[in-house]
């Protein structure tokens, strides 16, 4: 009885044996590693500053120069006692004189946003392009350019050294102008807009019943951004303010830590008062993350 040999199979041409075929997983695995990574180290360096302000301000005078740097003290309570001391408590109203410039700002920044947004996503008249592009390049201007002509203007009609001199260049944010005509071309349609010109609502009335609700989601990123910014802001209330009663609180940080130049002591107080500074922003980013995301989330469900 004769038997028939079976023929080997040969590998295609450009076919991987079995064993490499094995090795790819892992390798893709740890190709699919290196943007989290990335994140990662990200992360540590962005958060490693942060850790470091919060430890620090946990420990007194003594203990700041001579322990370890990430090892918590226990002088944050008398920090705190001291920081609230300070001159009647003057790190409160420059607190105060934050959240003024911050909340106000950026609420009349974000309605004038969402006005100037919507008018340039929805009509069509002659320069809406130029007048776009202009604020395309209000964008890209550094606001260190911005600040000294706005101090000479303002100087002008004598509002320097005012609250006034540090809410009115805050009014308008072109960047966020450009969010809302993004974001009001992309979530109100034309046709909901014409519905209700057919149905004899005003253009103010279609704006703030129609648009607006459709546009909150955007205008609660348009709020965040501007109220982050004005809170760091540093360079226009420096130019335009003297009266230190006046200061927002990276001002008033800023000559705090000037005189513990000469005042070691004073180290302790501005670690802490950079700490409780953070404080307010994580708060209103909590809060408004929840209510971006329920908001996001009713618009899907009445989309």
């Amino acid at each position: 009885m004769s038997s028939l040999a079976v023929p080997k199979a040969e590998p295609v041409a450009g076919s991987t044996p079995a064993a490499d075929q094995g090795s790819r997983p892992p390798l893709r695995r740890r190709i699919a590693l290196i943007p989290t990574v990335t994140l990662l180290l990200g992360a540590v360096y962005c958060l490693l500053p942060v850790a470091w302000v919060v430890i620090a301000a946990t420990k007194s005078g003594r203990e700041l120069f001579s322990t370890f740097t990430f090892l918590p003290g226990s002088g944050f309570a008398e920090n705190f006692r001291d920081l609230s001391a300070y001159r009647d408590g003057v790190y409160w109203a420059w607190m105060g004189n934050s959240a003024l410039y911050a909340g106000l700002g950026a609420l009349l920044s974000t309605c004038v946003s969402a006005i100037s947004g919507y008018a340039l996503a929805t009509y069509r008249f002659r320069g809406r392009e130029t007048i776009f592009n202009v604020l395309l390049a209000g964008v890209l201007m550094p606001p260190v350019i911005l600040a000294v002509p706005q101090y000479l203007l303002l100087a002008e009609v004598d509002l320097t050294d005012s609250y006034l001199s540090v809410l009115l260049p805050q009014i308008l944010f072109p960047y966020g102008v450009y969010l809302a005509r993004i974001y009001a071309a992309a979530a109100v349609p034309a046709d909901v807009v014409e519905a209700g010109r057919m149905d004899g609502a005003s253009e103010w009335r279609i704006f703030t019943r129609i648009a607006l609700p459709m546009m909150i989601p955007g205008m609660v990123t348009v709020f965040l951004f501007q109220f982050v910014a004005i809170w760091n802001n540093f360079l226009l209330p420096y130019i335009m303010l003297s009266d230190d009663e006046k200061f927002p609180i990276t001002l008033g940080l800023f000559t705090l830590l000037e005189q513990g130049a000469n005042t070691p002591a004073l180290y302790t107080l501005v670690i802490t008062g950079a700490f409780l500074a953070v404080l307010p922003l994580v708060a209103l980013f909590l809060v408004i993350q929840r209510f971006w995301s329920l908001d996001l989330l009713s618009g899907a469900v009445k989309s």
